[in-house]
């Protein structure tokens, strides 16, 4: 039996994408971690340029005070954006369901669902009418 809408923590429940399932979808896709890159944190405007010869450690310590960040791996050099007590990516507006930093939006964004946990898929799940 397949489920009517997919489970954000079961990829296997997920849908083939569509961007036409975007036009209802209450955003489940940033209710999931998001990992990203010093570059992307420049393009987010959270960080410059300059920055990018400082320790990350230090960056991820700033970002993380400013409520910016949640996780830093020293290992793999990324961050993971902090998220709200409902698990929504900080980024997106509560009434909308849409990203208020679109175009400067991270990687790991811009290339859902073609890269991450199940690729082509997405963890659609319709808006409440």
């Amino acid at each position: 039996m397949i489920p009517h809408h997919s489970r954000i923590d079961e990829p296997a429940t997920w849908k083939k994408f569509s961007t036409k399932l975007c036009r209802d979808c209450h955003a489940s896709c940033c209710s999931l971690p998001v990992e990203v890159s010093p570059t992307d944190l420049i393009r987010m405007e959270l960080m410059d340029e300059f920055e990018l010869q400082d320790n990350m450690k230090s960056i991820a310590k700033r970002l993380g005070k400013q409520g910016a960040v949640e996780h830093f791996s020293q290992k793999t050099k990324m961050f993971t954006l902090t998220r709200l007590a409902n698990g929504d990516c900080l980024y997106l507006d509560r009434s909308s369901r849409q990203c208020t930093i679109y175009e400067k939006r991270p990687d790991t964004c811009r290339n859902h669902p073609k890269i991450g946990p199940r690729s082509g898929f997405c963890a659609y799940t319709p808006k409440k009418s």
